[in-house]
């Protein structure tokens, strides 16, 4: 004689999965929005919104530098997290990294004077619209 199983545990399971689910396609691209004054940009946990007027510089890198992650996750061909470069001990900038395509070209964001974020997009074409758009955003007084 088999024990049926009680449904609150049924629910338990759906509702988990469903979570799962849901954490994983809202890490599963960058989602961006261009303002007037500011990129916001969003993948899962992480948030970070960049008014243009404390952009120093945008460019796009073929690699990211050394760097130790303090958070985040590297999966088939997304990196995305919090992490800190290895310039010296007294360092201790964070560095924002939101990337859906690991192996392809990064636009490496410089603001505040010295903080870094890093960033693609899926389509190497979409991210070098990206890279025009924010380079047509940069304060006039840092394009020489």
């Amino acid at each position: 004689m088999k024990k049926k199983r009680h449904w609150l545990w049924n629910l338990l399971i759906i509702l988990t999965l469903v979570v799962c689910c849901l954490a994983f396609a809202s890490h599963s691209k960058n989602w961006m929005k261009l303002e007037n004054d500011r990129i916001t940009v969003l993948s899962g946990f992480y948030y970070k919104e960049l008014p243009f007027a404390d952009l120093d510089s945008v460019q796009l890198v073929e690699h990211l530098p050394p760097m130790e992650r303090l958070n985040g996750f590297s999966a088939f061909g997304w990196g995305k997290g919090v992490y800190r470069e290895f310039k010296d001990s007294l360092t201790d900038e964070k560095v924002y990294v939101y990337l859906d395509n690991f192996p392809q070209k990064k636009i490496k964001l410089v603001y505040q004077d010295s903080l870094l974020l890093f960033l693609n997009l899926r389509d190497s074409v979409d991210t070098q619209n990206l890279l025009e758009t924010l380079q047509e955003k940069l304060p006039k007084e840092t394009i020489e």
